[in-house]
């Protein structure tokens, strides 16, 4: 059987494996968004603190996204929960550096000139400051979600969803005459979502980030 002709027979499976891979980057992406600007916003006035929230997201960074989930798997079990850990885990750090980042580029005279014209401190970083941390924010989350679709793929290994388990079957049955097609199919699958992705990114940056700030 050729590849073309795997696909035909298993399309049903892969869309449904695609989709389960997708949800999942996308509501973890969600999550270590919230998290890594949250994170960013307490730690950008301190030179101090913004170091240890970069050096903390880094060093979660370099554990081995296999050696992760076999960690995380004895403490919340097999399926979607280690998934989720992990995958957040694992996207805080471009969003946590790049909010830095922004937010200490804002011009002083911005902010200062929203506070004489009244603005509390909170309007002045929702209204001011985020807005135009925003770029580089976006171009985290960008980053972070290229890094979680391929990280994604191990989760097969603990029983999560998504395009791995294509992968994972594959490998598991080398020698048979599907195998190299499961290991295509789930590859190539990962690479078309991660395309489609980051042009929604590139969309999503030219509806929300005024030309005159736009890279």
């Amino acid at each position: 059987m050729n590849f073309w002709e795997y696909l035909s027979t298993r399309h049903q499976q892969l869309l449904i494996d695609a989709y389960q891979h997708a949800s999942a980057v996308f509501q973890c992406m969600v999550v270590a968004t919230l998290l890594g600007v949250l994170i960013g916003v307490l730690t950008y006035r301190s030179e101090w603190a913004g170091s240890l929230a970069t050096t903390t997201t880094a060093t979660i960074l370099t554990i081995p996204s296999l050696a992760m989930i076999g960690l995380l798997v004895p403490v919340v079990g097999l399926g979607v929960p280690p998934t989720v850990l992990a995958l957040t885990l694992y996207g805080l750090l471009p969003v946590v550096r790049n909010a830095i980042v922004g937010l200490r580029g804002v011009d002083p005279t911005l902010v200062d000139a929203a506070r004489g014209i009244g603005m509390s401190q909170v309007a002045r970083l929702l209204r001011v400051e985020l807005r135009l941390a925003w770029p580089p924010i976006l171009t985290g989350i960008r980053v972070s979600t290229q890094m979680l679709m391929g990280i994604a793929a191990i989760a097969a290994y603990a029983s999560g969803p998504g395009l791995g388990n294509e992968i994972f079957r594959g490998i598991g049955s080398l020698g048979s005459k599907n195998a190299l097609n499961q290991v295509l199919a789930g590859t190539l699958g990962i690479i078309v979502l991660a395309l489609l992705f980051d042009a929604a990114y590139v969309l999503i940056g030219r509806l929300t980030i005024p030309r005159g700030i736009r890279a």
